[in-house]
């Protein structure tokens, strides 16, 4: 039964007046939206780099200085540090990173070019030199990888296989080993509240990686539109280009475990680069007289360096410094002798590599006698932001 608007109290044509206001309103709500929309790349980008700043400022506050603090009173210990140590620590550091190289040489997929463990091993230095000085670590210096790579002759497509089944593989290796760490300290040292924060963040890691790699192999268009949103935003590379390696990736994956002698041969290069790392970071604390139990000084350097992985400060700067000498003194490290092996670990682990790298890179890009001017135009190259071109899009 029709209401008769007179009775209803409305006079007529009021609807339509209602609606017309309502439409009004809808559109007015759009435009404002239409124009925010268009604002805020300009308010996001400075707003991510104030956070980003303002994390690192609280990390350099609150965890770096204290430590700094404490180390400069004890200073007096550099007198009586082994030189031996210090020594064998250098060493160990050099062959976990060339242990990195070989890992990448055994990953270039069948029939690739190869140019040669000397130029593999002096790209993965320039791309660790760049991880070191920007955010987001690994993944930040992937660009500048990826053309190195290219450069050198190997087509895109094997150097994104290549680059993604490494970092993939070396992420599962380095976990596993700390659990295994983890679950052979604890009747050792006890049990630690770290431990089961460290696992579960762990486990979350590699369950997402494996759901990500697995939703996009079905086709989930989520996980696509999250490949492209982090492929766009490393330089040098697009979200296209990471898609197509993470499939070619398990694509991989799947035939490296078919090959037995190429499995074994990258689980064991990858090992090495971690066990060698935490051994070079064992031999500084033993430099100031404390021989600490490899499995508990693992299981402090494994979970430094899953908390150093968060893609807030370049090569967990900051995090793994104060995190490492914290979790060494809850396993009976003098607090002294922790934070000054963790320091000087962190010298060859961290800032050695820096200049190293640039040197690295020099040694790739400029030809012998080429002079310092062509030295001083490759060292501003590596350090500015690398721009994806035709070449590098392409799968040459």
């Amino acid at each position: 039964m029709r209401t008769d608007p007179a009775k209803a109290g409305r006079k007529p044509g009021d609807d339509a007046a209602g609606d017309s206001e309502r439409r009004g309103e809808e559109q007015s709500v759009k435009g404002w939206w239409r124009r925010w929309r268009s604002w805020l790349p300009f308010v996001l980008k400075p707003l991510r780099r104030g956070i980003v700043i303002f994390i690192v400022l609280l990390v350099v506050e609150y965890l770096v200085v204290p430590e700094l603090v404490g180390a400069s009173k004890d200073l007096y210990l550099l007198g009586r540090v082994n030189a031996f140590w210090l020594a064998a620590g250098v060493i160990l550091e050099f062959l976990s990173l060339f242990c990195y190289g070989l890992l990448t040489q055994a990953l270039l997929p069948p029939g690739s070019h190869n140019p040669g463990l000397s130029v593999l091993f002096r790209i993965d230095l320039a791309a660790a030199a760049i991880a070191h000085v920007i955010p987001a670590g690994t993944l930040g210096s992937a660009g500048l990888g990826y053309k190195l790579f290219t450069d050198a002759g190997i087509k895109g497509r094997d150097a994104a296989v290549m680059m993604a089944t490494k970092g993939l593989g070396s992420t599962v290796v380095l976990n596993v080993l700390l659990w295994l760490s983890l679950v052979i300290s604890i009747p050792l040292a006890g049990f630690h509240p770290i431990y089961v924060t460290v696992a579960v963040t762990g486990a979350v890691l590699m369950l997402a990686i494996a759901a990500l790699a697995f939703g996009f192999i079905r086709g989930a268009g989520r996980a696509s539109r999250i490949l492209h949103a982090v492929g766009d935003r490393i330089p040098g590379l697009s979200g296209d280009r990471l898609e197509r390696a993470l499939l070619d990736a398990a694509a991989s994956l799947s035939a490296l475990a078919r090959d037995r002698r190429t499995l074994v041969m990258s689980l064991t290069w990858a090992t090495l680069n971690w066990l060698l790392d935490a051994a070079s970071l064992w031999c500084f604390v033993a430099a100031f007289g404390r021989f600490v139990n490899p499995v508990e000084l693992f299981a402090a350097y494994g979970i430094a360096n899953v908390a150093g992985a968060l893609p807030v400060t370049p090569g967990g700067l900051g995090v793994v410094d104060s995190v490492a000498p914290l979790l060494l003194v809850s396993f009976g490290v003098t607090r002294s002798v922790a934070t000054l092996g963790v320091l000087g670990w962190r010298l060859v682990n961290f800032w050695l590599p820096i200049p190293v790298g640039a040197i690295a890179y020099v040694s790739l890009k400029v030809p012998r006698g080429a002079g310092l001017k062509a030295m001083r135009a490759a060292v501003s190259a590596l350090l500015a932001r690398p721009a994806p071109s035709d070449d590098d899009t392409s799968d040459t």
